[in-house]
């Protein structure tokens, strides 16, 4: 793969705009304003759990562990575990057994869990909609195909990311 001067004008467009998103993400700006319709009490970490448990399931993974929600969520097992009970006692997620080994505790979404995921992708995608609402569907469009191709080379370029947060 050729490198690219770091002086391109557009690695420097794309470089500031990372900062600007990422900004935002640490003053949760774009969480909150994303999730306006979201049911009150509803803290972000256990979100977080339904959104990977949701995530892992469009992957085909079956009987999610806390283990896989901590990978999926990007965060090391024990804050993963704590928000998964969080989940579990909001009624947004069950546990159980594993059919094959009853030592392994398996996750899914309840019927709450699947509704409360609704709510927050229809919140997402209306706020990103109206983000979006002055472009034409070509801009969109041409915008989604190269943000998910640069969110996997990102992926592919860091790897495994050995130091959760």
């Amino acid at each position: 793969m050729a490198r690219l001067p770091e002086s391109d004008p557009a690695v420097a467009s794309i470089e500031r705009a990372m900062v600007a998103i990422r900004r935002s993400q640490q003053r949760r700006r774009l969480g909150r304003a994303a999730s306006g319709q979201l049911p009150r009490g509803v803290q972000p970490a256990v979100i977080a759990v339904v959104d990977a448990l949701d995530e892992l399931a469009s992957r085909g993974v079956r009987s999610p562990t806390v283990g896989d929600v901590a990978e999926a969520m990007q965060s090391d097992p024990s804050r993963a575990s704590r928000a998964v009970a969080q989940a579990v006692e909001a009624g947004l997620v069950r546990r159980s057994a594993d059919q094959d080994d009853g030592r392994r505790s398996c996750l899914e979404l309840s019927a709450r869990g699947r509704a409360l995921i609704e709510k927050v992708r229809t919140s997402r995608r209306r706020f990103f909609a109206d983000a979006t609402a002055s472009w034409s569907r070509g801009d969109r469009e041409t915008f989604a195909a190269l943000l998910t191709r640069f969110t996997g080379d990102l992926d592919a370029l860091l790897g495994p990311d050995d130091e959760q947060d």
